[in-house]
C-alpha cells in the first residue's frame, strides 16, 4: 500500500478538478481526499495499492478537460484512516 499527498497548480479551480480526481479515485478503488486550496492549487491525498496511486498521479498532471496543470508537487505520506475517497471544504 502506498499514500501521496499532492499539489496540483495551474488553472485547476472552476473547472471540474475535484470531482474528476475523486471520480478517478473511486474508479480505481483508492482512498483520501480532495480539496480547493486557498492560493488557486487542488491538494489530495491518495492511498491504495502501489501502481495505482502512482497511475492517478500520472492522470493529474492531465486532469479534466478545460484544466491546464503547469506542475504537481507529490510527497509521501501516512494512508487516510477513514476508507472511501471524500471532498473536502477548501483550506
Amino acid at each position: 500500500m502506498a499514500a501521496k499527498r499532492v499539489i496540483i497548480v495551474g488553472q485547476v479551480q472552476g473547472v471540474g478538478y475535484r470531482h474528476w480526481l475523486a471520480r478517478s479515485a473511486e474508479a480505481a478503488g483508492l482512498a483520501g481526499w480532495v480539496r480547493n486550496r486557498r492560493d488557486g492549487a487542488v491538494e489530495a491525498l491518495i492511498a491504495g495499492e502501489t501502481s495505482a496511486v502512482e497511475e492517478l498521479v500520472r492522470q493529474c498532471r492531465r486532469g479534466p478537460r478545460h484544466s491546464v496543470v503547469t506542475s504537481i508537487d507529490e510527497d509521501f505520506a501516512e494512508a487516510p484512516e477513514e476508507p472511501g475517497f471524500h471532498l473536502l471544504p477548501t483550506q
